[in-house]
This record gives structure tokens, C-alpha cells and sequence, in this order.
């Protein structure tokens, strides 16, 4: 309520002093020099691609198990999206026969931080020096995750952020950001974010509405300094399941792996693979009042919008989509109601 009276008293509700402070805050927590707030972790994408000059005719090779706005914001530059499958255990791109989808055209690579985890960066950036690609990191689901001791979303071009409310750091509505490390290339996405214009009323490109609110920034201020807290809530509870979920038969369900040293998984999710009897245990969670949720049910290179594109076959990618379910693992969630998840989950695989 503080920070929502200060924003309304100020008359500052689009950019301005409580967006130019959170995006000093989050490039000193992300140890870049840049961070640029914007309207959306699905705009921060759309934005980043811009920033890279990637356009018409240009290819993005990115995975097809995430969430549709790694290739919805490729589609909407007028690139296209060039899908490449996924580690099974640990749900990122798998850079395996990457060579063979390079052409003329591509541009740039966009690994996905899914459910909390960092995809495997050194082979990434490898590949995209090989090949002189832009990287945009998308670390919607993976601010605060780390590989080794740097921040995902800070080891390529581009990171960009979602800051939707079920997020490790949500919002009260819309919001992300990119970081960036080039001078040149944070001025660019600065002006894009707002119409291309510099100075006031000139604009030298075209850019687009993807602004921050002010409100946004200022309650999420509030929340930033708690990032780290939520993480180790998180991986308490992911702990806890790992646990007790052991003794679970591996030819009926696959536990997510746990974090190595080298890797600070922040635990998004906590997805379980299940073999052959996904939807029969997301029916029994739900009646038994247990919230669960399956990203995704359908990889990017199924969906009908990309049905003009041609045909692969990503078989564990698909194999991912038929299998996995994502259980309660946010920090407040509390031992009283973790115990009741597992004991629901467990009372399932009894049967």
C-alpha cells in the first residue's frame, strides 16, 4: 500500500523515477549493466529480437517444449521459428544435430531457463559463436537461477524476464525486462520499448508500446530484496518431494533431478514425468482439491498456427508434452499443506 500511495501521489504512472530505480536494482542483483523494464516478459522477447535486427525471412532456432512465446514473439518479427528438441531430464534445448538446421537465414538462438533450470549456456554460446548468431536468453520462468556463479538471462546478447504473477518474482499484473551488457544495444531496446522515439517526437525507428508501469516497478521494488528468500523456499519444498517421492516406482513416475553444485535452480516448477497415467493423476489432484498443471500439453511444433511449417519430429518433445505434470512448489506453500501433497500424490500410486 506504501509503494501504491507513493506512485499515485507522484503522477509518475509510465516510466520515470520507481522504473529508472527497479531497473538499477535488478542490474546490480543480475551483476549486468543493463536492465530495461517492459510491459511483459512476452514483449521483452518481441523487443530483444528487434534490438537484434531480426526480421523477415530471418530463422530463429529455438525448442519447441516451452511456453508459445518463444516462437510467438520469433513469429511476430516475421522470422520464423526452427524447432530443436529437448534434454529429457532436464526439459531444456538439446543442441545434438544442431548443425544441420543452420542456413543462410539463421539469425539467432533462443535457449529457454525452463521451469527454474539453466539450459546449458557454454554450448550454447559455443554453437552461436560457430555460427555468428545473436543469443536471446529466455528466463521468463528462471530469474535468480544461476550456472555456476553467473545469473541466467546475463550470459548472452539478450536475457529477457517475465514478471507475471506465478513467477518466482510475479507482479501484480504484465510486466519484464531485458538485460543486456552492450551500451549500444540497451540504448536501442530504450527507445524501442517507447515508439522508437529520441528525443521526444522523433523517432528514428519504429519501435513499439512496451513500457513498464510505474506501479509495477514500484511494488515489485518491494518485493525484489525477498528474491533470494522465495528461491530457498522453493527449494525447501523441492527438497522435501524429492524425499519423500524416492520410494516411488521410476517405471510409473520420474522425479525432476535435484540442483547440482554448479547449478542454482530456483524451481519454478516442480514437474513430475508421468508415464502412461498423466491425466488419470491430474484428475485424481484436482478431486482431491491438490492444484497441478501440465506445461505443455502440445510442443510448438504441433500447434495449428505452425502447421505451414515444415514437418519434424521432436520425439522428446512429444514424449515430454504426454507426460508431464507440475505439483505445488511456490515458498509460502507451508508444511501442512506440502505433507497433504504428498500424501495425495503417494495415496495415487498405491492404487
Amino acid at each position: 500500500m506504501e509503494a501504491f500511495e507513493g506512485v499515485l501521489d507522484s503522477g509518475y504512472f509510465i516510466l520515470g523515477p520507481e522504473v529508472e530505480a527497479f531497473e538499477r536494482e535488478v542490474a546490480s542483483y543480475l551483476g549486468t549493466p543493463h536492465a530495461i523494464g517492459v510491459s511483459s516478459g512476452t514483449d521483452a522477447l518481441v523487443v530483444a529480437l528487434m534490438a537484434s535486427g531480426v526480421g523477415p525471412g530471418d530463422e530463429v532456432i529455438c525448442p519447441a517444449f516451452t511456453f508459445f512465446a518463444s516462437a510467438g514473439s520469433i513469429a511476430r518479427v516475421g522470422a520464423v521459428p526452427v524447432f530443436i528438441d529437448s534434454e529429457e531430464d532436464r526439459f531444456n534445448l538439446d543442441l545434438e544435430g544442431a548443425d544441420e538446421l543452420i542456413t543462410e537465414r539463421t539469425k539467432a538462438i533462443m535457449p529457454v531457463h525452463l521451469f527454474g533450470r539453466g539450459a546449458a549456456m557454454g554450448h550454447v554460446n559455443d554453437f552461436a559463436k560457430k555460427h555468428s548468431l545473436v543469443v536471446i536468453e529466455d528466463t521468463a520462468q528462471s530469474l535468480g537461477a544461476s550456472i555456476a556463479t553467473q545469473k541466467c538471462g546475463t550470459m548472452g546478447d539478450f536475457g529477457i524476464y517475465s514478471f507475471f504473477p506465478s513467477k518466482n518474482l510475479g507482479g501484480f499484473g504484465d510486466g519484464g525486462l531485458v538485460s543486456c551488457a552492450d551500451d549500444e544495444k540497451a540504448e536501442l531496446v530504450r527507445r524501442l520499448r517507447n515508439h522508437g522515439m529520441f528525443p521526444k517526437y522523433y523517432h528514428s525507428k519504429v519501435g513499439g508500446n512496451f513500457r513498464i508501469d510505474a506501479l509495477q516497478a514500484a511494488l515489485l521494488r518491494k518485493k525484489l530484496p525477498k528474491l533470494d528468500s522465495y528461491g530457498r523456499g522453493r527449494a525447501e519444498n523441492a527438497t522435501y518431494y524429492l524425499h519423500e517421492f524416492s520410494d516411488l516406482d521410476p517405471a510409473r513416475v520420474t522425479l525432476p533431478l535435484a540442483g547440482t553444485a554448479e547449478e542454482g535452480v530456483i524451481w519454478n516448477q516442480f514437474t513430475l514425468k508421468v508415464h502412461g497415467e498423466r491425466d488419470r493423476l491430474q484428475a485424481y489432484l484436482l478431486e482431491n482439491q491438490v492444484g497441478c498443471e501440465i506445461y505443455y500439453p502440445v510442443p510448438l511444433h504441433k500447434q495449428e498456427c505452425f502447421a505451414h511449417l515444415p514437418a519434424v519430429e521432436l520425439p522428446v518433445a512429444e514424449k515430454l508434452a504426454c507426460e508431464v505434470l507440475s505439483i505445488p512448489v511456490y515458498a509460502e506453500l507451508g508444511e501442512e499443506r506440502r505433507q497433504r501433497v504428498v500424501a495425495v500424490v503417494k495415496s495415487f500410486f498405491k492404487s
